[in-house]
């Protein structure tokens, strides 16, 4: 597990070099914010999190899957992880960001540049008043996008 990486992993790599690529300027880890989002776009008060499948239990993914061993531990542990980010939610949405939350499973291969033009999509987007976080996420499947 200490090879595990929190921060510049691939994903996150993968969306900041698209962003970039795209015009869009932000920043990194802004430890200042609640969850310390991985990308912070200040002109258009957006965060993005990238959040893995498995660690914050992606509901219906292959990825987001249960172990067999040592379910208690394991459960207990992915379940403080999404209330976490519930709260860090509702904090960043009464501080008025839009929070957008990618999966890791939306960036493979298959699905990737819907993906990320739904993501582009949704940062150029107005923010309009805040909505539930079942609204602000990405969905999985590219053609659906859950009002972003």
């Amino acid at each position: 597990m200490a090879a595990i990486r929190g921060k510049n992993t691939r994903p996150e790599i993968m969306v900041r070099s698209f962003l970039h690529a795209n015009g869009l300027r932000f920043r990194i880890h802004v430890k200042n914010l609640p969850g310390t989002p991985d990308v912070v776009l200040p002109k258009y008060k957006t965060v993005i999190f990238i959040n893995g499948c498995f660690w914050h239990g992606h509901q219906g993914c292959r990825q987001g899957h249960m172990p067999s061993t040592n379910t208690g531990f394991w459960s207990q542990k992915i379940m403080r992880n999404r209330r976490r980010d519930a709260a860090n939610f509702q904090a960043l949405n009464a501080m008025g960001w839009k929070v957008i939350h990618l999966w890791t499973c939306q960036l493979g291969s298959k699905v990737r540049q819907a993906t990320l033009s739904a993501l582009l999509d949704a940062i150029r987007r107005p923010q309009e008043l805040p909505r539930d976080e079942e609204e602000l996420l990405l969905a999985a499947e590219p053609q659906e996008s859950y009002g972003i």
